[in-house]
């Protein structure tokens, strides 16, 4: 008989008192954003400097305006419309900011819209990743393509008419860098090291253990792509856990554990809590919350059956209704999300390796069909009553197979209603 891993805590007390502790600091370091929000809405206006990082132009009552997105020295996030002509995107400004007394506490910690005036425009700031952009851009003729591998590869954003087809194929998770991706550039890492590593290793010290040594290396290697695309909020999330289960993992600990989940969210959230209001972190959250689920109620399955059936499948099932509560987009091609999601696993490998040999274009036509694919759709958002009813019935599940079964009911009912509607 196989003895149970240990896992993170000894006892109960052991992990309430590690929460609170947690949720202490969480709660003191929100006390002071919200004294900072509260001071700076009190203002007419302010004075900082920032970097334009997306100018784009739009249409409303036949004129013509342009949309900045700003990101000031002091880490906020705003939107405003300008009348100005020539292109700033990123371009370091000084502004004034007209103060918006509608700001709420949660736009102060995302995103808000706000009026400024641009006082001064200073030189371009050089992007770190251009020499990398503007390789991938040369292997293709087709903006949307151009946006989507640069998006994959480098956490760029993507057009608004990509952004469209991808909500509607339901592969938004794939164009967002996130743990998948991580993951992915983990075995990727790891298998090209351990190619070099182990015949070295075997030759002259077998007793070490290469999950240290290139675990080791891999994360560091990983931790520079992080920072080199600008640490994404839900990449954050995954390079952390990954960190997590990497040393948990040496240390022989249970790994699938809720206790281990919501440990890292909270230590996640005291290092930054401005993450509390951002919906990729929670969206990326949520995905792990019910893979697992999934691998905590399927333990006596095949692993490769859940794997390619039970994760990719019930994932798309279960996640559909938490999607639906912020995005309205719903289009039957949605269904074909769990088959592209696998897909990606092989393609996301393989098109680094064409990039790298400057045969990136090679499934450019595919790409380009499968994008065009979606014309129409229906908009419809999960009313808020629903979507906290089934949170807390996929919390519950966490202790119930039965509850777990029913989540599953609910998810499953709620996806006949929806594409019932569209058909």
């Amino acid at each position: 008989m196989l003895l149970d891993k240990p896992t993170l805590f000894q006892n109960n007390l052991e992990f309430i008192l590690v929460v609170l502790v947690f949720i202490t600091i969480i709660l003191f370091r929100i006390t002071l954003l919200y004294q900072d929000y509260k001071e700076f809405i009190s203002k007419p206006f302010y004075y900082t400097n920032a970097m334009v990082l997306k100018q784009y132009s739009k249409i409303k009552n036949g004129k013509s305006y342009v949309v900045l997105k700003l990101k000031t020295t002091d880490g906020y996030i705003i939107y405003t419309t300008s009348w100005i002509k020539k292109s700033i995107e990123l371009y370091q400004v000084r502004i004034k900011i007209l103060i918006n007394h509608e700001i709420t506490f949660f736009g102060y910690l995302n995103s808000f819209y706000s009026q400024i005036i641009i006082k001064k425009i200073y030189k371009k700031v050089e992007d770190r990743r251009n020499s990398l952009l503007k390789e991938i851009k040369s292997q293709h003729k087709n903006n949307d393509i151009v946006d989507f591998y640069q998006a994959i590869f480098l956490a760029t954003s993507i057009n608004q008419s990509l952004r469209t087809s991808v909500s509607l194929l339901g592969v938004s998770h794939l164009i967002a860098l996130s743990g998948f991706h991580l993951s992915i550039l983990w075995g990727i890492v790891f298998s090209l090291l351990n190619y070099i590593y182990r015949p070295i290793q075997q030759k002259y010290f077998p007793y070490r253990y290469n999950l240290i040594d290139l675990g080791f290396i891999s994360l560091i290697i990983l931790a520079l792509y992080v920072w080199f695309v600008g640490y994404p909020p839900s990449l954050i999330r995954s390079f952390v856990m990954l960190l997590s289960i990497w040393i948990l993992s040496i240390l022989g600990m249970k790994l699938i554990s809720f206790q281990f989940l919501l440990t890292i969210i909270l230590l996640i959230l005291s290092i930054n809590p401005l993450l509390i209001a951002s919906l990729s972190f929670w969206y990326s959250i949520a995905g792990v919350f019910y893979i697992y689920l999934i691998l905590g109620w399927s333990k006596e399955r095949n692993s490769l059956v859940v794997s390619i059936i039970y994760i990719p499948f019930g994932i798309f099932l279960l996640m559909l209704p938490i999607v639906h509560l912020f995005f309205d987009y719903t289009s039957s091609w949605q269904l074909l999300s769990p088959i592209l999601s696998l897909l990606f696993i092989p393609f996301y490998p393989i098109s680094i390796f064409l990039h790298l040999i400057n045969m990136g274009f090679l499934f450019d036509e595919v790409l380009i069909a499968l994008f065009s694919f979606p014309t129409t759709y229906l908009e419809y958002r999960l009313s808020i009553d629903f979507g906290i009813l089934y949170i807390l019935v996929s919390i519950v599940s966490i202790w119930s197979r039965f509850i777990f079964t029913f989540t599953i009911l609910l998810a499953f009912i709620y996806s006949i209603y929806l594409f019932w509607r569209f058909s």
